[in-house]
């Protein structure tokens, strides 16, 4: 009788450490499936900010195109950020370099008064800043999955199954502060100038 007691003990516990191993794995697939979807969104919402780009460059041009240096620039950027295969961490440092050409192309803009006043160039400037916006959402959303994620493939004992399985860490898509919206604030009003604005200079303080 003691040792069917012992079986059954055995049986049990067995049956709620298979269990709980389950439960860890189809976790950390979850949060994996989950992160990979977030990515796929920011991805979505970065192939429209580089669709938006050309536009843009031709739209400067026909006002400015002698400014070949700063056009070249953002152009070859955009290649670079456009380009299939890169991981998060690298498509960061690419998107930080295309918002830094992006805002040199904006600050020359500031010398041309027909240019900002063309309406396909305000609307393209627009265009960016609400796609500006959906991407900071995307990455938020991307970012905190991925935390949870590598939470779960680093503490134990999720770790262990993580480990058994391959499940690795994601990488995070971190662009440099104010870098990623710094083209959509620069001001389009009447004053001028050499460099690229942090902040809309025509908008009051609040209060």
């Amino acid at each position: 009788m003691s040792g069917l007691i012992v079986a059954l003990v055995v049986i049990a516990i067995v049956v709620v450490l298979v269990l709980v191993f389950v439960g860890l794995y189809n976790g950390l697939i979850k949060l994996r499936n989950v992160v990979q979807e977030s990515w796929r969104q920011i991805d979505v919402e970065l192939n429209r900010r580089h669709d938006l780009i050309p536009n843009l460059v031709e739209t400067v041009k026909g006002y400015a195109a002698h400014e070949r240096g700063t056009l070249d620039e953002v152009t070859a950027a955009r290649a670079a950020a456009a380009a299939p295969g890169a991981s998060p961490a690298q498509q960061a440092q690419q998107e930080n370099v295309l918002t830094q050409a992006l805002g040199r192309l904006f600050a020359v803009a500031e010398a041309y008064p027909d240019l900002k006043a063309n309406q396909n160039f305000l609307q393209l400037q627009r265009d960016l800043s609400d796609t500006e916006d959906r991407v900071a959402a995307s990455r938020r959303f991307y970012n905190a999955n991925v935390r949870a994620l590598n939470t779960k493939v680093e503490t134990v004992p999720s770790n262990i199954v993580a480990g058994m399985f391959g499940i690795k860490t994601a990488e995070y898509f971190e662009v440099e502060d104010g870098q990623v919206r710094q083209a959509p604030q620069v001001s389009f009003g009447t004053t001028t100038t050499t460099t690229p604005p942090a902040a809309p200079q025509q908008t009051p303080p609040t209060a």
